[in-house]
């Protein structure tokens, strides 16, 4: 009866099973050991330790850590597609106004843990610096300024890229005061006029 019991308290103290909840515990512990170490520095069994799983599990359910990376942190918590609509669905003077607010309040939400983990990342692996640009400039900003910009679709969307990943870089990685603990809606109303420049403005 003894060994029963010790038994069971060994697998409650183990790691995780390999089901869906070990792929939930590993995107969390990605988001937050790329967060604290890089693309460069983070490996695949500090993040499995942070997690409770076996190293394993991430090959199992993202073939590689360029694929959790790219889930956990590239793949930021919003879809894309859903969050384009979103932003273009409204006035298109106001569209500037709209993607600072929303890209302040997603990375606020979690203490500015999304962006620094990419931000981080990217700084010490090229590849994750591509796949930052392909996300942000071609998947994200330049479909948004497509919906409004009268020309130079890409550019513009480039230009936007710049504001919302300085903003993001001087608030949550090297918190420049009072910035980094200033309020949204005083941020948005400094910042969006530029963004709506850089988005229907003249650019001559």
């Amino acid at each position: 009866m003894t060994k029963s019991v010790d038994q069971t308290k060994a697998r409650r103290r183990g790691r995780r099973p390999g089901g869906a909840d070990t792929r939930a515990a590993l995107l969390d512990a990605a988001r937050e050991v790329f967060a604290e170490q890089g693309y460069d520095g983070a490996t695949v069994r500090t993040i499995a330790t942070r997690a409770g799983v076996d190293a394993a599990m991430v090959n199992h359910w993202f073939g590689s850590k360029e694929g959790l990376f790219i889930k956990a942190v590239l793949q930021l918590p919003f879809d894309p597609a859903e969050l384009i609509d979103r932003l273009v669905d409204g006035p298109p003077e106001t569209l500037g106004e709209r993607i600072v607010r929303t890209f302040l309040t997603i990375w606020d939400t979690t203490g500015g843990a999304y962006f620094t983990a990419i931000i981080r990342s990217v700084s010490s692996q090229e590849q994750a610096a591509h796949l930052l640009h392909d996300f942000f400039v071609k998947q994200v900003f330049s479909r948004i300024a497509g919906s409004v910009a009268p020309d130079r679709a890409l550019f513009r969307g480039s230009l936007v890229a710049s504001q919302i990943v300085g903003m993001g870089m001087a608030r949550y990685v090297v918190k420049f005061e009072p910035l980094a603990g200033t309020d949204i809606d005083t941020m948005v109303t400094a910042v969006a006029p530029n963004v709506q420049r850089y988005l229907t403005g003249d650019l001559s």
